[in-house]
């Protein structure tokens, strides 16, 4: 078969998220066997809901998805569903099969070692939820991996991705025959193997289809965009320039009216001409995270921790006082315990850990399960008021909501259907109003758009709390101040 060989074919799609939620209108874009295409687009512009039609979990409200017959398709999910995380991990590979395979574990062990996950222990019966975040990620990309499909859908593959599983991941899909669609902010990571983009604008509900990589589309936009906007400044000052003669004609009167009339007819075909310049995606707007009032000495002293290897516990002893305005990196390879330290930190667990009584602490979780699913937006900002001490503001709620691009009906709706970069712009948002002492991130740029990042990043630079960060992008750590660097590796 050619490599031009078209395997999906969309045409007129369109597709509502329930009533009055439009994601796609009347969209139409094709992909090409062994072609590598990244999906970009806002958060919360439907770039999972795409995925999602293209599997047939959804269909669309009109238009066709044509899918060549025979074609195989995985996805690799965000996350690991919560009803999946006690299963073993032979259980959860058999998942990804419609039918039973037998003598499974010869072809578990093989996609491990792609997503080098492949340790000194057999995995086969561990169960999933012991695994670290990021090597959650890797199961979730080595179950779609493991069914050899014939288009291989990634949706955000380098969360909680060490450097080392990124450089695996991103030479294994340079290497990779069949066809690429991925979801990701990463753009050093995209581009080293996209060769096409499909754009979801947000604003207009369609997909723009582009050759080359991340980077040559990002360029072709904002070209395009400079050139539209040069072109509606020249018409504007033509325009303008046309009604001002216009009016100064109507108010000499006689033939000169009919001169003014020709010249306001001008001027409004001169509107027709003026394009719809391309909305670029819009990103929040810079923030602060203030800081709990009255704090003095050290907030948390840690004296030791606990670190995996070989996921076997080992204990090492550390002197680390963390004090108001320090900022703390905490580094280690996936699967070292980062996570397990900041979840018992942030609770005042660790026998070997104490947190100062009557500090709050901010806690930002890499799969959001500080948030309550079942509240809405608005109550789950509120209980963050609360928790602060403070009465809630509706005012104040929405406002800060708002610079996260949280507006109109989002606001009422479920923490639970949005999506994951939009339950990340939440969490900061509940930080905001809960005005922490000290601050817990962990993996903090996880599914986040690539154009909020640098204000993030200025956000937390500024705290002046007590921080301790955990992330695997170094890009976004150099943008912020580290007072000190733990290495647990």
């Amino acid at each position: 078969m050619s490599r031009n060989d078209v395997i999906v074919r969309f045409d007129e799609v369109t597709f509502e998220h329930g009533v009055n939620k439009p994601i796609l209108d009347q969209v139409s874009f094709s992909l090409r066997r062994g072609s590598k295409i990244t999906i970009m687009g806002q958060n919360g512009a439907g770039k999972s809901t795409l995925f999602a039609l293209i599997t047939g979990a959804l269909e669309p409200e009109d238009g066709q998805i044509h899918i060549e017959k025979g074609c195989t398709i995985a996805l690799s999910r965000q996350v690991i569903p919560r009803n999946e995380m006690d299963l073993t991990v032979r259980e959860f590979f058999e998942r990804s099969f419609k039918e039973k395979v037998y003598d499974i574990d010869p072809k578990i062990d093989d996609v491990l070692e792609v997503v080098n996950l492949k340790g000194h222990e057999k995995l086969h019966d561990r169960i999933v939820k012991t695994f670290s975040g990021g090597q959650q990620a890797r199961l979730l990309l080595a179950s779609a991996l493991i069914q050899e499909p014939d288009l291989l859908l990634l949706d955000e593959p380098t969360n909680n991705l060490d450097r080392a599983g990124i450089a695996h991941l991103t030479e294994f899909l340079i290497n990779y025959k069949k066809t690429i669609v991925v979801i990701s902010h990463d753009a050093e990571f995209l581009n080293a193997f996209s060769d096409g983009v499909l754009y979801l604008d947000i604003y207009t509900r369609k997909i723009e289809q582009y050759v080359g990589n991340y980077n040559n589309v990002l360029r072709d936009i904002s070209a395009r965009v400079e050139k539209e906007n040069m072109k509606n400044a020249q018409l504007a000052k033509e325009i303008q320039a046309k009604k001002d003669k216009s009016n100064e004609f109507a108010h000499k009167g006689g033939r000169l009216r009919l001169v003014a009339k020709r010249m306001k007819e001008l001027a409004a075909d001169l509107e027709e001409e003026m394009v719809d310049v391309r909305k670029e995606d819009k990103t929040i707007r810079s923030f602060h995270i203030p800081c709990q009032e009255d704090l003095s000495g050290a907030l948390m002293t840690i004296k030791g921790l606990t670190v995996y290897k070989n996921h076997k516990p080992t204990h090492r002893k550390v002197n680390i006082s963390l004090k108001k305005n320090q900022h703390l990196l905490l580094e280690g390879p996936n699967g070292i315990g980062k996570s397990t330290l900041l979840q018992t930190l942030a609770h005042n667990e660790s026998p070997d850990a104490k947190t100062v009584e009557g500090i709050r602490v901010g806690y930002y979780r890499q799969d959001f399960s500080t948030l309550d699913f079942n509240d809405t937006v608005y109550e789950s900002l509120a209980k963050s008021m609360l928790a602060a001490g403070v009465k809630v503001n509706d005012e104040r709620l929405r406002s800060v909501a708002a610079s996260f691009l949280i507006t109109g009906s989002l606001i009422m709706s479920k923490i639970g259907v949005l999506s994951e970069g939009q339950k990340g712009l939440v969490a900061f948002a509940g930080l905001v109003l809960l005005a922490p002492g000290i601050l817990i991130l962990d993996e903090p740029t996880n599914h986040i758009n690539f154009r909020h990042i640098p204000v993030i990043a200025e956000a937390l630079n500024k705290y002046a709390g007590a921080m301790i960060l955990v992330s695997h992008v170094p890009e976004f750590v150099a943008k912020i101040r580290i007072d000190e660097t733990l290495s647990l590796g």
